[in-house]
């Protein structure tokens, strides 16, 4: 097990986490498409129909011949006498003549015959039967032709793509009620300590509520999981051993919060090991906040040792289990960037160690001279309020050892 006696770097945590993570379980159901947002498309979605059906009108204006518009000018306008008009709602039986135009309006059905939209702002009218054309249009301008969205057969959404309202949007335009998608990914969540008491209660001398087990769920469902807690164990290594096993029965993925530090450090790693082959891959990472994580796979489960600081947990969780959650459920990478960021110019000195990877909590402010400032909201990781005052946090690399008041920084954005 690297980590037991050795910190290892950040880079070589993210590499050991890539090699052992598990696949998706593929686990899939069928769920009603207005209950499907933020779910996983499970399998390549096709196109039942072309998308539009019918060609259609782009702008408000007259379906005309484009033929019957060439030539036109301010100078020498081409006249057209209006013949009918589109309804919207309606399919036109029949077109304009040679010569003549419908009135049509955004989204209206094109008149059979026609092949273009003159734009209204394009026209005069010289009378109620009669307008001006004063630009002409090509066959094909301002309309949207017979499945020009989405063809027949067509991949509409492929496996693995995430279901936004958009994708939800389209699937409606196209009658289709039901989503084939992952299921959601079960994560069990266990708090440890003799001093930990429930956050709704009032503890004693000595005891503290729990705050890590709300902020992992909450950070689960923000990253489209499913929590489930499984309650608090104290000290004792038969009652962790007991609720780890359950936890890794019923979930895909299990954390365990305040199992990694110095006082509970060999009891976690003992339970874990329990857990079957590979155990812990490591202990210990380079990195502050978050350095006592603990990182181990049990057959095809993953199990997280969390450190018991609210903060550190939190940084833990985005750097090694969200990436983790992403893979099991079942969600293809598109290459960009995995973090919303901002750059800003930083307010005063860090300094940090090097060899080590620093993540500063960072509040961004509008200065007067326009430009986005980045102000460290220092504390110790205990202090969750820090992480309430912060809209993101800068990373110092281990190569550094520091960074200077006026350096633009990028700055990754909390979800």
């Amino acid at each position: 097990m690297l980590g037991r006696t050795n910190i290892v770097s950040l880079a070589e945590a993210l590499r050991l986490l890539r090699k052992h993570q598990p696949p998706c379980p593929g686990r899939v159901v069928s769920v009603p498409l207005e209950e499907a947002l933020n779910r996983v498309c499970a399998k390549d979605i096709l196109s039942p129909e072309d998308l539009p059906p019918y060609p259609r009108s782009t702008m408000d204006g007259y379906a005309v011949r484009a033929r019957d518009t060439f030539g036109a000018s301010e100078g020498l306008p081409a006249y057209l006498e209006i013949s009918g008009e589109v309804q919207m709602g309606e399919y036109p039986e029949t077109g304009p003549s040679p010569g003549t135009c419908h009135t049509i309006a955004t989204g209206g059905i094109l008149p059979p015959g026609t092949d273009g939209v003159v734009m209204l702002e394009h026209t005069v009218t010289v009378d109620g039967q009669m307008i001006e054309v004063v630009k002409p249009v090509a066959a094909g301008d301002n309309i949207i032709n017979t499945g020009d969205d989405i063809r027949k057969d067509g991949v509409l959404l492929s496996q693995g793509q995430l279901l936004r309202p958009q994708e939800l949007g389209l699937l409606a335009g196209l009658g289709i009620e039901n989503v084939i998608v992952f299921g959601i990914v079960r994560v069990g969540i266990i708090s440890t300590g003799d001093e930990i008491v429930s956050f709704n209660e009032s503890p004693p001398p000595g005891k503290i509520r729990d705050m890590n087990a709300i902020n992992l769920a909450a950070l689960v469902r923000n990253a489209n999981g499913r929590p489930h807690f499984h309650g608090i164990t104290h000290d004792d290594e038969q009652d962790l051993t007991d609720m780890v096993s359950e936890a890794l029965a019923a979930n895909d993925l299990v954390l365990l919060s305040g199992s990694s530090s110095v006082g509970t450090r060999d009891l976690g790693e003992r339970v874990i090991e329990k857990m079957g082959p590979p155990g812990i891959l490591l202990h210990g990472v380079a990195i502050r906040p978050g350095k006592p994580v603990i990182i181990a796979r049990a057959a095809d489960r993953m199990i997280f040792g969390l450190p018991g600081h609210p903060v550190s947990a939190a940084v833990a969780f985005d750097l090694f289990v969200k990436p983790v959650l992403k893979q099991l459920s079942g969600l293809a990478s598109d290459g960009l960037p995995e973090y919303r960021t901002v750059d800003a110019s930083l307010m005063r000195n860090l300094n940090s160690t090097s060899g080590r990877t620093d993540f500063i909590r960072i509040r961004l402010e509008k200065q007067d001279s326009g430009e986005i400032g980045a102000i460290p909201v220092l504390g110790k990781s205990g202090a969750l309020s820090t992480m309430v005052k912060a809209q993101g946090y800068l990373i110092i690399e281990e190569h550094q050892q520091g960074l200077r008041e006026g350096e633009m920084v990028e700055v990754r954005l909390f979800d």
